[in-house]
């Protein structure tokens, strides 16, 4: 074994699990993989197909079996294990064994989200709060707070934030804006990619340019992003891949989970989920640090409506 995969099974930094963050149950790994596998370098997502695929052949295999089976390294296998939640690749294994055993003996999963044609009504609504709660729950664990913070600093102080996304995003771009103009910030979400080209060019130091793309490569969001990040506005990426393109442009980087892809469940659909999460957590962050005049402005705002909710016609 080499001395780097040593030092990773060791009892150093990453060793353990960190408090709270327990390994996930057997039969939860492989929806740890499809949420996972996008984000992982092609060489991990072969371990983590490896592992998804035929749990017991690999539960039988030593760290090298495995990498030898995938065509990686030791170090690439334990640093699998690690970011699907175990801390080693010995822990990985003691997990397959139960998926495996769990499988052989007949027993179908708890739930599992995939929807069928033929599924009855009741059977999508807990496969999808299944699949929303997960879904919130991985972007929630995998979202960094210091860059949150970053970027909830940057919106608090900014003389004007303009937000880029196109289809689902777009929706998540409208649904920040709103928020941010009901506690009297200056915002606009932009979904033609020219407007959001021509008003990015007047984005300097002092402004907030935020671009919200799932895949992190959508050209119409990067290239408005890319002006604001020349002109000196601070820049932040909602993304589900980290390493994609849109985050050479971006000063923070605000890492969103989702759900594996299917014929009826499309990823814009789990995508927009965890993109909501990160709105929601940016704009209670402003909402905080902005407190003395937010909470006059969204009390202002409900009394301007409340007239519309009164005396509805039944």
């Amino acid at each position: 074994m080499t001395e780097s995969v040593k030092e990773i099974f060791g009892n150093g930094r990453g060793g353990t699990p960190a408090p709270g963050n327990a390994p996930p149950a057997p039969a939860a790994l492989a929806a740890k993989v499809r949420t996972l596998a996008p984000s992982m370098t092609r060489s991990m997502q072969r371990v983590a197909e490896a592992v998804a695929g035929d749990p017991a052949g690999c539960a039988a295999l030593t760290v090298t079996g495995l990498a030898e089976r995938t065509g990686t390294s030791e170090a690439t296998v334990v640093r699998t294990a690690r970011l699907l939640g175990y801390p080693g690749y010995r822990d990985l294994r003691l997990a397959l064994a139960g998926l495996a055993a769990h499988q052989q003996s007949g027993r179908a999963p708890a739930i599992t989200t995939d929807i069928a044609v033929d599924d009855p009504i009741a059977d999508v609504v807990a496969k999808l709060a299944y699949d929303e709660q997960q879904t919130l729950a991985d972007t929630a664990a995998g979202l960094d707070t210091v860059q949150l913070g970053a970027a909830v600093t940057a919106l608090a102080g900014a003389r004007r934030t303009d937000v880029y996304g196109i289809g689902a995003s777009g929706l998540v771009a409208q649904d920040l804006t709103q928020k941010l103009l009901r506690i009297g910030l200056i915002a606009h979400a932009h979904s033609d990619p020219h407007l959001a080209v021509t008003n990015a060019v007047q984005l300097r130091a002092g402004d907030v340019a935020i671009a919200i793309t799932h895949s992190g490569s959508t050209g119409d969001v990067i290239e408005p992003l890319r002006v604001a990040f020349e002109r000196g506005a601070t820049t932040v990426a909602i993304t589900g891949r980290p390493d994609s393109s849109v985050t050479q442009y971006a000063d923070h980087v605000l890492t969103t989970s989702t759900a594996r892809e299917s014929e009826l469940r499309p990823a814009a659909m789990s995508s927009r989920t965890s993109q909501l999460l990160v709105v929601d957590c940016l704009f209670v962050g402003v909402a905080q640090r902005t407190y003395e005049a937010a909470a006059p402005a969204l009390a202002a705002s409900y009394e301007a409506l409340a007239h519309r909710h009164r005396n509805v016609p039944r």
